[in-house]
């Protein structure tokens, strides 16, 4: 090779100088550069079709999956109406005691016979046998030891009225237990933090699934004995009991003006759809 041509010629020519070329070891060392290159962009795109034809599959045959968080909804509890309580029976009529003969008492009093008066005049021993000696002369029945009834009169005893029981479980309350920010942050809580891809994920066919759970809410407003009524299957049940154990606290339920501990009822649904 020419000296002027050995700094700019390639290593390859300088090792074949004067050798068979055309034997093939000097064409593949050649062309590894290039035929790497080819092989690295095949690799990927291979790889890329791969991927794209399992996401491609995997979203025609899955539906896809929403969460509905209904309202918050209390443990029905249907109290008896009370009956209205009858009136109370009318008083008996009162009853006046009988009259009785009543002979007005006269003092002896001498005087001359024409000054005195008929009313005043001493009755005879036999016609006071059978009635009352009085003030006054009063027309009834004989006396023969008429007694006049007996008043009736009530106990007069109230009853105390019953003290309520405020460390027991409430299902019905006159404020009910409640997360912070109102059912709007409640909602959304659930929804960011329930995994609505479960169900799908675990072969569910389109369909709702609903989860009804309840849990303690304490005086202080502490989350406790998460349950769950039902299971639909699918991971659904202990999705729903996961992130509700996690929450923050609430406001405690009111009951007279006293925190008290409530039970809560909650349904979650997972609704899958086909595309």
């Amino acid at each position: 090779m020419d000296v002027n041509k050995i700094l700019s010629a390639d290593i390859l020519d300088l090792i074949f100088e004067g050798r068979n070329k055309e034997y093939g070891a000097y064409d593949l060392r050649k062309t590894y550069n290039k035929r790497i290159t080819y092989a690295i962009l095949g690799t990927l795109i291979v790889c890329a079709l791969l991927l794209v034809g399992y996401i491609f599959a995997n979203n025609v045959n899955k539906g896809k999956a929403e969460i509905i968080v209904q309202d918050v909804s209390l443990e029905n509890v249907q109290q008896e109406e009370k009956k209205p309580e009858p009136p109370p029976p009318p008083p008996p009529p009162k009853q006046e005691p009988p009259k009785v003969e009543i002979t007005k008492f006269t003092p002896p009093k001498i005087v001359k016979d024409e000054e005195v008066k008929e009313k005043d005049e001493i009755k005879e021993v036999e016609k006071l046998e059978d009635t009352k000696i009085g003030t006054i002369n009063q027309e009834g029945a004989k006396d023969e030891g008429i007694v006049a009834p007996p008043v009736e009169s009530g106990t007069g005893v109230a009853e105390p009225p019953k003290e309520e029981d405020y460390d027991r479980v409430f299902t019905v309350v006159q404020i009910p237990a409640e997360f912070p920010g109102g059912i709007t942050a409640w909602s959304k809580y659930l929804e960011r933090n329930l995994n609505r891809d479960l169900p799908v994920d675990n072969g569910a066919p389109p369909g709702k699934y609903t989860v009804v759970v309840s849990f303690i809410v304490d005086k202080n407003g502490g989350i406790s004995d998460v349950v769950a009524e039902n299971d639909p299957g699918y991971g659904t049940k202990a999705e729903a009991v996961r992130v509700i154990k996690k929450g923050p606290s609430w406001k405690p339920a009111v009951q007279n003006g006293r925190n008290v501990i409530y039970r809560h009822k909650q349904s979650i649904t997972f609704m899958v759809s086909e595309e």
